[in-house]
């Protein structure tokens, strides 16, 4: 009876399932995409199609198909498969999870593998737990994460785990996946007439980011909250479809996407590209990052960068900094647009960087040498006597206010560690 209650259960929940878990793939050949991950003749899909399958890391974002590609290897396998979400388990369940594959192996010789859901949240001591299991081969781990394992995972574990990034779907299978779901009438909405006019569907590809769960839900929104016209039709338009899909989340979190849209923000104002700069620029002021933080990184640049070659760049950074510290958003994004234009497009030369960390490096790397006798202070009483300044030349005493001297330690005579670029102001 216990049995019957269970199946009928699990029927139905299957049944009432969002459209993004009916329409997940079962086959690698319905998996969309990442070719280089599980391409035919990839290693990795040759490990499954053999049952030969190592410990593996599944890192990309929402939507791309990790869990997906794990339920895959649990229909493909003849060993036993477990799953843990790491947001709901413990230690605990790792080491019951561990006594059941030991008692397995000994008994039936099956092999288990552990699929773990957002391993990222588990914490160091809950990781800890699962490495010796791994490393001795007991347990089979393939673990999912949104965020960058190199900072989320430890090593050791990420060690003896192969790492494989699953990267946003296309535009291009985002379509596939929404037409098939469409026409599907066992496990997607073909029971219901339904026509998407051609600016909704774009909208929903394009709101979906490249994460087909995202895309599958506002199409299963839009369809089941629009009622049929005369002709039993749900007629989905622009209008229906952006109410559907709301306001665009970007997949942006502070360990992974958050240095990716840095880098690329910085990258781009070092490429002298302002189209590209303003859009980083956007990126980051939409996904919510700090202004604050913004206005510094251009500040760096400004001097890194650009340097010489323009010194109102730096200037003009600052003066953003200080000016969006005052105004705030939305206003203060128009201030550091401008900031980050005038700095796109001023000359470049990172002659400032380079002089510094060749000063540092002799510091670093050699003796402190004396300050010469000529340059030392004299200003106090008793220094005279000391010899301090004696034969320094002051240069307000020569015609141009410059005169040739020593001001390196005489260790150090002739060593270059300034050389302007020939960008800029910095020719002159």
């Amino acid at each position: 009876m216990d049995n019957l209650f269970t199946r009928s259960l699990e029927h139905t929940l299957e049944r009432e399932a969002p459209l993004a878990e009916r329409m997940r793939p079962t086959t690698l050949d319905e998996f969309e995409e990442q070719a280089a991950v599980v391409g035919r003749g990839t290693p990795l899909r040759r490990a499954i199609e053999a049952d030969q399958l190592r410990s593996i890391i599944l890192w990309g974002p929402p939507g791309t198909g990790k869990t997906t590609l794990a339920r895959i290897i649990a229909r493909m396998t003849r060993a036993h498969f477990a799953s843990l979400n790491a947001v709901m388990a413990g230690v605990n369940d790792i080491r019951r999870v561990v006594q059941e594959a030991r008692d397995r192996r000994a008994y039936y010789g099956q092999k288990t593998i552990l699929f773990i859901d957002e391993i990222h949240r588990f914490n160091k001591a809950q990781q800890d737990a699962l490495l010796p299991s791994v490393e001795n081969g007991l347990i089979t781990l393939i673990g999912s994460t949104t965020e960058n394992p190199m900072f989320t995972v430890n090593r050791p574990l990420l060690s003896r785990s192969q790492l494989y990034r699953l990267e946003p779907l296309s535009n291009e299978a985002i379509y596939r996946i929404l037409r098939r779901a469409l026409a599907d009438k066992e496990r997607g909405l073909g029971e219901y007439r339904v026509e998407v006019e051609p600016e909704a569907m774009r909208h929903f590809v394009r709101a979906a980011g490249g994460d087909a769960r995202a895309a599958l839900n506002f199409l299963e929104m839009a369809v089941l909250t629009t009622p049929p016209g005369e002709e039993g039709v749900r007629r989905i338009n622009l209008a229906v479809a952006e109410q559907a899909s709301g306001r665009q989340v970007l997949k942006y979190d502070r360990e992974d996407e958050h240095y990716d849209v840095v880098s690329a923000f910085i990258k781009s104002m070092r490429g002298s590209d302002p189209q590209a700069t303003v859009y980083w620029l956007a990126r980051l002021i939409y996904a919510g990052e700090d202004p604050a933080f913004i206005c510094r990184r251009m500040m760096i640049h400004a001097a890194e960068d650009v340097g010489l070659a323009d010194p109102r760049a730096l200037m003009v950074a600052t003066a953003a900094a200080q000016a969006v510290e005052r105004v705030g958003l939305p206003e203060a994004r128009i201030i550091m647009a401008e900031a980050a234009l005038y700095i796109a497009r001023a000359p470049k030369s990172n002659s400032v960087i380079r002089a510094i960390d060749r000063a540092m490096a002799v510091v670093e790397k050699e003796r402190p040498h004396p300050v010469p006798v000529h340059l030392r202070d004299a200003s106090y009483p008793g220094a005279a006597a000391l010899g301090h300044g004696k034969g320094y030349k002051y240069p307000h005493d020569y015609p141009g206010h410059y005169v040739p001297q020593q001001y390196l330690p005489p260790e150090l005579a002739g060593r270059i560690f300034y050389e302007p670029s020939g960008e800029g102001e910095e020719k002159e």
